[in-house]
């Protein structure tokens, strides 16, 4: 009842954004052409796998395991890939002393990484809306404006739980929590963003607002460094999304749920592992340290991102 072509851009574009998730996580300290050797095996080979278990008709999808637009099938794929790269690549330099201490990293530019937030939040109505496949018959049509009205009720409620949680818990109104619940909201109702009230997607994003602020402090005291959070983000709050589907659609169980994410995360985190660790074998996977302090742009591609910040001798 739809192109097959747009069937499978829409996949590609998934994917990407399943890539994309680990790029984040492996910021400022791998080396571009082994990150582009995984890109190579996890949406060629890991991301096509799971996928198929449930889109494509495998035996996800035949025990019942629901996941609209990807809670599970594309966010917490790339977190799960992230994390098995985290762990091979270690934590950036002067991020974490011998003491246990915790040196928080600043991003360069917030201004920025704010306005990245609000174009994900656009295109997420691409993301899920453009789930419902098809807008060729009322029933669709109707869907398709469900969605996009719980998908922004989910993000509004993450952004307002994890500034009010950061304001409590740091005393300060902090911004990288704001944008990441905004985020994590979005990813919490990606699972099923056609079921629930504007309501209760309101307050799916919100949980998944307070998760991932505690998931990205509890991160950083196990010293696994993710510049972005997006494990947390993306892992964590995909998980809740996918467990939190049976609240408001019978047709879903808890039990194929909880089966269907750990067969997720767990078939591609321990793929994943296995590549990064042939890649750092093979070719190395992470920089020298004296390329990482003077910046992976110019180490690997010749370029400096942020000229502004040169000192000119």
């Amino acid at each position: 009842d739809h192109s097959l072509e747009s069937d499978f851009f829409f996949q590609v574009v998934f994917v990407a954004t399943a890539m994309s998730i680990v790029s984040g996580a492996v910021a400022e300290r791998m080396k571009l052409f082994a990150f582009l050797a995984f890109a190579v095996v996890l949406t060629g080979f890991i991301y096509p796998m799971e996928g198929y278990w449930t889109w494509g008709g495998g035996f996800l999808s035949e025990m019942g395991f629901v996941d609209f637009a990807g809670s599970a099938i594309v966010h917490a794929t790339g977190a799960a890939a992230a994390l098995a790269g985290v762990l091979v690549l270690g934590p950036r330099k002067g991020k974490y002393g011998k003491d246990g201490s915790i040196h928080a990293i600043p991003g360069a530019n917030m201004p920025l990484a704010t306005l990245g937030t609000f174009i994900l939040w656009m295109g997420w109505f691409g993301f899920n809306g453009g789930s419902e496949l098809k807008m060729s018959d009322i029933g669709s049509a109707n869907n398709v404006a469900q969605v996009f009205v719980n998908t922004n009720a989910a993000a509004a409620g993450g952004v307002i739980a994890a500034l009010i949680l950061a304001k409590l818990w740091f005393r300060k109104a902090d911004l990288t929590m704001a944008l990441n619940g905004a985020l994590a909201g979005l990813v919490a109702i990606t699972a099923d963003p056609l079921s629930p009230s504007a309501l209760g997607a309101a307050i799916i994003g919100a949980v998944g607002g307070l998760i991932v602020v505690a998931a990205i402090v509890t991160l950083d005291k196990l010293k696994l460094d993710d510049p972005v959070g997006a494990i947390s983000v993306h892992g964590v709050v995909g998980i809740w999304g996918v467990l939190a589907v049976p609240l408001n659609n019978g047709d879903a169980s808890f039990g194929a749920q909880l089966i269907g994410i750990v067969g997720i995360f767990g078939w591609v985190f321990i793929a994943s592992l296995v590549v990064w660790l042939v890649l750092k074998a093979v070719m190395g996977i992470r920089v020298s340290e004296e390329e990482e302090y003077e910046g992976v742009d110019i180490a690997e591609c010749g370029l400096e991102a942020y000229p502004e910040f040169s000192v000119k001798k």
